[in-house]
């Protein structure tokens, strides 16, 4: 499902963020971009693998792991398995029907 949530979104620049079963876009115009929503439920279904916990929690230490080796957020947030994945299969629409179980770490 997916929420327009402009309040929560309002002061950061994130476009959207999937928090399960939702995704939550900063404006109207989100509904409509296909590659930003593909990319949203490429996370879906990473956290659906993952049993939902344990995809934030290795989420996080992974984004730590990479921020602490790399001293740069922005490049850590970049080098996170799960977002490698998305960005590199968000233009794909066909992308989820062809993906395989924990296709995530073939982008560690």
């Amino acid at each position: 499902m997916i929420i327009l949530a402009s309040l929560i979104l309002k002061n950061t620049k994130i476009n959207a963020l999937t928090l399960f079963p939702f995704i939550l876009v900063r404006e109207r115009k989100d509904f409509k971009d296909t590659v930003l929503l593909n990319h949203e439920k490429i996370h879906l279904r990473q956290q659906l693998e993952l049993l939902v916990v344990l995809f934030y929690v290795w989420y996080v230490l992974e984004f730590y792991y990479h921020w602490f080796r790399l001293r740069n957020r922005e490049l850590a947030y970049r080098s996170i398995s799960f977002e490698k994945e998305a960005y590199a299969n968000e233009r794909d629409s066909q992308y989820l029907s062809k993906r395989t179980f924990w296709q995530f770490l073939k982008y560690r």
